[in-house]
């Protein structure tokens, strides 16, 4: 453990962040009256049917704030290191953004943070909220620590824990580390200006598990896993990216998204993958039971719950799922 900064008079904060969860913690830093002298977030990009531009969410946020914005394509850009320098900021955090060359977090004094939503060293990478429901963890948390060579590695400055519910969602998830995270970063702040903040390293473990990106690959439903398997991956990507499978059906095969869906256990003769269907209920075999399933979504569709898509579209009594 060492000590790493002086107590600071005049913090300038550089803010780097794109989503939604950076918004939560930027609004926390303009709450709490810090100076933030510069936003950096994600060029605008076309989206929708009509490819109209659309800006990132913090930048929407930093503009309602008339925050200074930097939206650089390359971050190794000469003109836009030019342009970071001359905000002259001392201290930089990061929050959902993407990889630093040296050149940009070794620029301030105090160095480069960055708020990663588990309890690091466990979870690094993309996708920690997903995948710690995934795979049925029943913790997580918020780390800050300071940014260096590799990918979520450096010294850690502090961490929050929170319990994960036994039904919860990546969205459920995700607002509560957006919560505990912004009052983790503000902590972080008050520590370098008081001068009391100390770092450890990360410690070294041969069973780290990774957060990798997702992927339509480690989306993809396999209805040979167990039931609890399959319903900790669906509720790991609701309400995005969502889980998804193939569905064969009056032998049609198109590719559907579930949202949500309850294990009901009990032994049946069918085989994985078959869906039953009545009025109001739509099943699907796995081991040692069913997925009822409540909210799906077919192509071209908004989403809905089962009796809704019951009311106007039928399975035929061979209909499965891939």
């Amino acid at each position: 453990m060492l000590d790493k900064i002086p107590k600071v008079e005049d913090l300038r904060i550089v803010f780097m962040g794109t989503p939604y969860f950076a918004v939560g913690v930027l609004k926390k830093l303009i709450e709490a009256n810090k100076n933030i002298v510069g936003v950096i977030t994600a060029p605008d990009k076309p989206a929708g049917r009509g490819r109209k531009l659309m800006c990132s969410e913090v930048k929407e946020y930093a503009e309602s704030k008339n925050l200074t914005i930097l939206q650089p394509t390359n971050l190794k850009n000469e003109d836009f290191l030019k342009a970071l320098k001359s905000l002259n900021a001392n201290l930089q955090i990061i929050v959902a953004f993407r990889m630093l060359p040296k050149e940009v977090w070794a620029m301030p004094i105090f160095g480069t943070f960055n708020l990663h939503a588990s309890l690091l060293p466990q979870y690094r990478g993309a996708a920690p909220i997903n995948w710690v429901i995934i795979n049925s963890e029943t913790k997580t948390g918020a780390t800050t620590f300071f940014i260096d060579e590799k990918i979520d590695t450096g010294e850690i400055i502090a961490a929050s824990e929170i319990s994960i519910d036994e039904f919860e969602t990546a969205g459920t998830l995700h607002d509560k580390l957006m919560e505990i995270g912004s009052e983790l970063v503000l902590d972080t702040v008050s520590l370098i200006e008081n001068g009391t903040l100390i770092t450890k390293a990360q410690p070294t473990s041969e069973s780290l598990k990774d957060a990798p990106k997702l992927t339509p690959e480690n989306t993809k439903i396999d209805w040979a896993q167990s039931a609890k398997n399959i319903e900790a991956l669906i509720r790991g990507l609701s309400p995005y990216p969502v889980a998804w499978s193939f569905l064969e059906n009056k032998g049609i095969i198109v590719k559907i998204k579930i949202f949500d869906a309850i294990i009901e256990d009990d032994s049946h003769h069918y085989i994985n993958g078959t869906v039953l269907t009545t009025k109001k209920e739509m099943r699907i075999a796995v081991q040692n039971g069913y997925l009822n399933i409540k909210e799906i979504q077919l192509p071209g569709k908004r989403k809905m719950s089962i009796p809704e898509l019951l009311n106007g579209y039928s399975f035929h009594k061979d209909a499965k799922v891939l």
